[in-house]
């Protein structure tokens, strides 16, 4: 076999994947979220296994999951105007403690043994309404931490393999300690871990950022974010895409508990063996991105990550073995990364910095705004045709709208075009957003 003379060495390619870290600001978010997202993890599937032992009923799973995310679809756009008013920084700092304070007292109350459905509820509510502000005003953060706007996509993609790091590893960790002493050990953990991000979010220097013009009021500036996301296609499609894919196909995460008990008559160990194969998948999509050069190409890889995660799920509702399961999951992780972070990376690399806050809430809406209906209509479906046949349907929709996203993506390239041009970026970068002949042919890079 020839030589590749041209191929870089590794150390070259790593450098590239991990550049985004070269920032000090970046890098301490990155070490201090990382321990925290660990905990996060834990706490999300060892309650979602506490509600389904205490009512053993998968229309609780999609009540509680609905509880959690619904605070996003209501207060993420009032959160966005806030996130390009208020001081970013401090206000990831506000969010991340409020967090602390939720997995606390969830402990506590797991740990004495008189935890209710209704308090599970309640406190899902409360940390749904917790995260409708930190996601936008954090993910609007994300370009204080890095000076280069350069940097900003691979920041992203560490920043979401970063999370999936922590979802292949949270999983692993809460299945075992929930088998050994219970899950009110993973909430307590997750309490502690959030004195990390905390230390690396006050050691920060952060440059003060320009103060825009506000307008007269919320709601005014309410209106003007929307005015410019569904005025604008590119931004509006994006979202829509995302908010259907949320609603319709991230639902098989609130069915998964059933799906280990019921369907493979497994345990907590193969719930989170389950949600660990997503997560592999998941950090492998974000890696990929990370490695990735340029934004070009990054059109075709949503419309192409839409359809890979909508398969996914239709082979996954039919295959009812453990280790086959496990496979295919990790193509869903992949599809489902690769998608979400794309579709991150267009937005924020497109959008005017003062409106940034507004169109990453509206992202929030679209992502975690949709969950809480997609909870009730798996949980509900689940209960009446099966979870299997829930599933089936929604990878449909999903496979569905990756085509007609797909025909969308001629119109979409001419109206991303003139914006990256004016930002300096490359001259193809067209093909950013790309054409329909490119999403079945080129590579386009």
């Amino acid at each position: 076999m020839a030589n590749a003379p041209d191929a870089p060495p590794a150390s070259s390619r790593l450098k590239l994947v991990l550049r985004a870290l070269r920032h000090r600001n970046f890098r301490l978010f990155f070490v201090g979220q990382g321990v925290s997202l660990i905990g996060t993890w834990m706490q999300t599937i060892a309650l979602s296994w506490l509600v389904y032992r205490m009512t053993d009923s998968a229309f609780m799973l999609g009540v509680v999951g609905f509880a959690g995310q619904i605070p996003p679809l209501i207060v993420a756009p009032f959160s966005g105007v806030f996130a390009d008013r208020w001081n970013r920084h401090r206000g990831v700092i506000m969010t991340q403690t409020c967090a602390m304070i939720q997995a606390t007292i969830l402990a506590v109350l797991t740990l004495t043994g008189v935890i209710t459905i209704w308090q599970i509820i309640v406190l899902s509510f409360c940390m749904g309404l917790i995260n409708a502000f930190d996601i936008p005003i954090r993910q609007s953060f994300l370009s204080e931490m890095v000076e280069t706007k350069e940097d900003l996509a691979n920041a992203i993609a560490l920043n979401s393999s970063l999370f999936n790091g922590a979802r292949l590893i949270g999983p692993a960790i809460a299945g075992a300690m929930i088998a050994a002493f219970g899950e009110a050990v993973c909430f307590l953990i997750n309490a502690i871990t959030f004195i990390a991000v905390l230390v690396a979010l006050l050691a920060m220097h952060i440059a003060p950022r320009p103060k825009a013009s506000a307008p007269r009021s919320v709601m005014q500036g309410l209106n003007e974010g929307f005015r410019y996301a569904f005025g604008f296609e590119p931004i509006r499609d994006v979202l829509l895409l995302l908010a259907l894919v949320s609603l319709l196909g991230f639902g098989y995460t609130i069915l998964m508990p059933v799906y280990a008990r019921s369907i493979l008559h497994g345990d907590s160990n193969t719930f989170g063996f389950l949600m660990g194969a997503v997560g592999i998948g998941a950090l492998s999509g974000a890696l990929f991105l990370a490695s990735r050069h340029t934004v070009v190409g990054l059109g075709k890889w949503i419309a192409r990550a839409s359809g890979l995660f909508g398969a996914g799920l239709v082979v996954f509702s039919l295959v009812h073995v453990f280790w086959l399961s496990l496979i295919v999951l990790v193509f869903v992780g992949f599809g489902m990364m690769v998608q979400m972070a794309s579709s991150n990376t267009i937005l924020q690399t497109i959008v005017e910095d003062d409106k940034r806050g507004r169109i990453m809430s509206m992202y929030t809406m679209a992502f975690q705004g949709m969950m809480p209906f997609g909870s009730l209509i798996a949980g509900t479906l689940a209960s009446r045709v099966g979870v299997p046949e829930t599933l089936f349907l929604g990878g449909l929709v999903c496979i569905i709208a990756s085509a007609v996203f797909t025909s969308r993506l001629p119109a979409l390239r001419k109206l991303v075009h003139p914006i990256y041009a004016r930002m300096g970026i490359i001259p193809e970068v067209s093909s950013g957003i790309q054409s329909a002949s490119s999403f079945t042919g080129s590579s386009g890079t």
